[in-house]
């Protein structure tokens, strides 16, 4: 892994797999789910295939951002490399996910007119919260490869300090929050849509809970702090009241 020209080849790997599956994913929340490869199933069947397609998301996902998990795969590489390998790993698994989806041919709610831009409206205002959202992380780097770049250039990548900036001091996790608003605006309601609503609504409300134990086991008393005066995904408890670090 001491090759530059490996380590280049996977920061654009990253690059590649991370822009997009995040591009292709946003587009499948927009149009709705489709079925790019029709595999013939009953709508019984599209229920469980979908199923299965969402948990070995949530399964790679939740596994390999697990501290526990990072810390005995580190063993085997030089750990600048884990977050690139991840942002690849998610990617394509996330594409594999969409490019299977089976589509549902029943409907179970249909909005048009002004109802159906109230909906796009909702969706693209997300897609900027959750961009907001991005922007106020200190030296954010979803796709890991400022570490690479760091270590190629011989210098030290410092740990994001605890810092609160823009929505963070509304909600805990606003990029959750905003993914959520993603998922939901949507004008057509279909079997398969609902199903996919429900259980990603599901595992990133569990996704939250469990790092926020990481969050606590990183900052600890701050965070613990943090946790009783500002929401976790949902801006409750009068939180509209910007939460400032003492």
């Amino acid at each position: 892994m001491n090759n530059n020209r490996t380590a280049y080849i996977i920061i654009y790997m990253s690059l590649f797999f991370g822009i997009t599956s995040l591009l292709v994913f946003s587009a499948f929340l927009l149009v709705n789910p489709q079925s790019i490869v029709d595999i013939g199933l009953s709508e019984t069947g599209k229920i469980f295939f979908n199923t299965f397609l969402s948990l070995l998301f949530f399964l790679q996902h939740s596994i390999m951002i697990r501290n526990s998990f990072r810390k005995k795969a580190e063993t085997f590489f030089n750990p600048v490399y884990y977050n690139a390998f991840f942002s690849i790993a998610s990617g394509i698994v996330l594409l594999i996910t969409i490019l299977f989806w089976q589509k549902s041919s029943l409907s179970l709610a249909t909005t048009t007119g002004i109802y159906c831009w109230i909906f796009y409206i909702f969706f693209f205002i997300a897609i900027a919260g959750f961009i907001w959202g991005s922007r106020a992380l200190l030296l954010f780097d979803p796709f890991g490869i400022k570490k690479i770049l760091y270590h190629l250039r011989g210098k030290q990548h410092n740990n994001i300090p605890f810092v609160i900036n823009g929505p963070y001091k509304y909600v805990r996790h606003p990029l959750y929050f905003f993914m959520l608003i993603m998922i939901w605006a949507s004008p057509d309601l279909t079997p398969d849509r609902l199903l996919f609503n429900i259980i990603w609504t599901i595992w990133i409300y569990w996704g939250a809970k469990l790092e926020e134990n990481d969050l606590v086991n990183e900052f600890g008393n701050k965070y613990q702090e943090y946790q009783k005066n500002v929401p976790m995904i949902f801006p409750f408890r009068c939180s509209l009241k910007k939460y400032k670090v003492n």
